[in-house]
């Protein structure tokens, strides 16, 4: 029984799930938009705005903190700087969630997750 367990699992393992939401999160920051499917795009929209939220706190337990979610110094540095800094008077929504058509191999809807 999933009591008390949120978020979606999308039909994979904790290891491999928690890589996917890194990777996610890591190519959505880098690119500053993230052209995935619909589900994807939806689970990982949460993670992606409590990074930015963390990233307008600017101190040092927050830097720390931002480095072991993303693993990089110079991403870490690059959300803190550039990236929450655009979204200090805005209290949250940062991302929005844009759908597209299907794609044509397996009928999955696409979305693409950006910034406002």
């Amino acid at each position: 029984m999933r009591h008390q367990k949120k978020g979606k699992i999308l039909g994979r393992e904790k290891g491999p799930l928690r890589a996917l939401k890194t990777a996610l999160l890591k190519n959505f920051f880098i690119y500053g938009r993230s052209k995935t499917t619909l589900a994807k795009a939806k689970m990982i929209k949460p993670f992606v705005e409590r990074t930015i939220t963390l990233g307008k706190k600017n101190d040092l337990a927050s830097r720390r903190k931002l480095i072991s979610i993303v693993g990089d110094r110079a991403l870490a540095k690059k959300i803190i700087e550039e990236i929450s800094s655009k979204y200090l008077n805005r209290k949250g929504g940062y991302t929005r969630i844009i759908k597209l058509a299907q794609r044509k191999g397996d009928a999955a809807s696409l979305a693409v997750l950006e910034l406002i």
